[in-house]
């Protein structure tokens, strides 16, 4: 997830895959096909559709993959958006639980459980990575493509000077910032 949070300049997000025998633990993370703003993430309703077709075909169940929603904030904030409860409530709202997480650029967290059973409720989580688990290793390569794929920003809506991109550019070996015009250039970002 952090890995694709800085590949672009906007908000990214997808599906949490959780264990079948623990549903708050997600094993991995899917992107769907989607159009992204620096405040938005819109999936498309085909990708979501085919991609909750593969999860039934591999022989999941929907609570361990249509229930958790991860999205990627570009700026220092991980605190969700009006936008983000709108649509956690209109999406999720009707699910017997679900999951909304984010990842900000500057490393802040949020996930939130909410449930509409009885009262109805929702209650604050721990987002963390459970080094515990086993993990194959970086794939790069694969997660890059992935994201290529999937990810088809709004160019008009994109700036850098609080994205990850140009804050990893400070940091790095470069001093090279990039203006939202030479950012509009590059549609495959």
């Amino acid at each position: 997830m952090l890995f694709l949070r800085d590949l672009g300049e906007t908000e990214v997000g997808g599906f949490g895959i959780s264990a079948a025998d623990d549903l708050l633990l997600i094993e991995d993370f899917v992107l769907v096909r989607q159009h992204c703003s620096v405040i938005t993430v819109a999936f498309e309703d085909e990708s979501v559709a085919e991609f909750f077709d593969r999860q039934i075909d591999r022989g999941l169940r929907p609570e361990q993959f249509g229930r958790i929603w991860i999205h990627t904030h570009p700026g220092e904030s991980a605190q969700p958006s009006s936008v983000d409860e709108e649509t956690f409530s209109r999406v999720f709202g009707r699910s017997d639980w679900a999951v909304m997480a984010i990842v900000a650029c500057g490393g802040d967290t949020f996930a939130r459980l909410q449930f509409p059973a009885g009262p109805g409720g929702s209650l604050s989580l721990p987002f963390a990575v459970d080094y515990r688990q086993p993990f194959t290793g970086s794939d790069h390569e694969a997660w890059t493509n992935e994201y290529l794929a999937a990810v088809q920003p709004e160019p008009d809506l994109i700036f850098s000077e609080s994205s990850c991109l140009s804050m990893l550019s400070h940091a790095g070996d470069s001093s090279r910032t990039y203006s939202p015009l030479e950012l509009a250039a590059w549609p495959e970002w």
